[in-house]
């Protein structure tokens, strides 16, 4: 496969400072601090605005910071242009505070989207449209329509099952109605790629327990879905930032998969009817992707089994006594848990380079009849309204 191409890419996305730490001597990498890294280690040139500035991850609840308004975004990218620096290739987007936030966001895509008018394929942007996980909503409720009407101007969008939920309107269930959340996507909001990251629904009908799985899809000339699935290994500690590496990876994968079918001159990157679901760029861009990932979580456990060895072996710093000493020695502990478990990304970034072993991650059509329903076109906020039987297909509408 080809090289990653030069590519210039502006990420907007929450940013917190990379500091040392004394007692575990690591690095927090999530957000703009893991994308940008993640994209510059493959070749990729990036400009990176920040939807927050915070101390630390918000996994070790506690932190200092703020919020980037959305005025102060709409700042620093005409400041951007002002240089004529936003010759953008792409534009990857992750979690935006605010509705605000996330409506000038889209105006940033569909302002750099015009200027390329005339070059088809100059323009790309990757929508990772951060809103929930587990059935839980943590941005405000309105930005949820925000984001609803922005899919119509993304290439590629990077929910999790949660969020494929919340924007198709189809509830998850099984692969008949993952397929169908994909549809309505592809077709009631035209957008070309889609990748459902952190899916879990039993392998079948036979009660097995769920596993772990990405679903993707690059939509024929007649929207239909060309599915595609990879399993992922899962680990049994939770890691910060993993979602930003996986679409920083997607990047600069995407890019390369997409030079080598010669597609990036190609409006959206969109590959012909004829080539099948695991042939397309979009499949061999996450095989590559999934492998690097898997590898550098992996050294990740196994540097933090080190870390909780010595943990369980050193002396304790607070021997005073009482309710107070207790909990302070529970979040010490706490917070060394979380420090231990931070991405090592900048110590393996060989193996965002060359990934290893990218035949143990090889992607397996999806095959899934889907009824033969008309699509709900969205209204004017991208918002479907499914009537009162609530069903696209199998799916029924989610309440939120």
């Amino acid at each position: 496969m080809a090289e990653v191409p030069e590519t210039h890419v502006l990420a907007v996305a929450s940013h917190r400072y990379s500091t040392k730490s004394r007692l575990l001597h690591y690095d927090s990498y999530v957000g703009n601090t893991m994308a940008t890294f993640v994209m510059q280690a493959l070749g990729c040139e990036v400009s990176a605005i920040n939807t927050v500035q915070f101390s630390n991850h918000t996994g070790y609840k506690q932190f200092k910071g703020r919020k980037t308004p959305a005025e102060e975004v709409a700042e620093l990218y005409e400041g951007l242009k002002q240089s004529r620096l936003n010759d953008f290739d792409v534009l990857l987007s992750g979690y935006c505070p605010s509705a605000g936030v996330v409506q000038q966001v889209g105006k940033i895509a569909r302002e750099t989207r015009f200027a390329s008018t005339t070059k088809p394929g100059a323009f790309f942007w990757v929508l990772d449209p951060v809103m929930g996980d587990e059935g839980k909503i943590y941005v405000s409720e309105e930005v949820v329509p925000a984001y609803k009407s922005l899919l119509r101007d993304a290439d590629l969008i990077l929910p999790n099952q949660f969020e494929a939920e919340l924007l198709s309107g189809v509830t998850i269930t099984d692969f008949k109605s993952l397929a169908e959340a994909i549809r309505v996507l592809h077709r009631s909001h035209r957008v070309p790629h889609i990748i459902i990251t952190s899916v879990r629904l039993p392998h079948d009908e036979d009660g097995q327990e769920p596993e772990l799985s990405i679903v993707g899809s690059t939509a024929d000339s007649d929207f239909n879905p060309r599915l595609f699935r990879l399993k992922v290994p899962a680990f049994p500690v939770f890691f910060s930032g993993t979602g930003d590496m996986f679409a920083a990876l997607m990047v600069a994968r995407l890019r390369e998969a997409c030079l080598a079918a010669d597609l990036l001159s190609t409006a959206h990157w969109q590959s012909p009817d004829e080539v099948a679901a695991t042939e397309l760029p979009l499949a061999k861009a996450a095989e590559k992707v999934l492998a690097s990932m898997h590898l550098v979580l992996k050294k990740t456990m196994e540097s933090r089994q080190q870390e909780l060895e010595k943990m369980e072996s050193a002396q304790e710093f607070n021997t005073g006594i009482g309710e107070e000493a207790d909990k302070d020695n529970e979040r010490d502990k706490y917070l060394r848990l979380t420090k231990a478990a931070e991405v090592r990304v900048v110590r393996n970034w060989k193996d965002l380079v060359y990934p290893p072993d990218i035949e143990a991650f090889k992607a397996h059509a999806v095959n899934v009849e889907l009824s033969t329903n008309a699509s709900v076109e969205p209204d004017e906020l991208g918002v479907l309204n499914m009537g009162t039987g609530g069903e696209i297909g199998q799916g029924a509408v989610h309440q939120t």
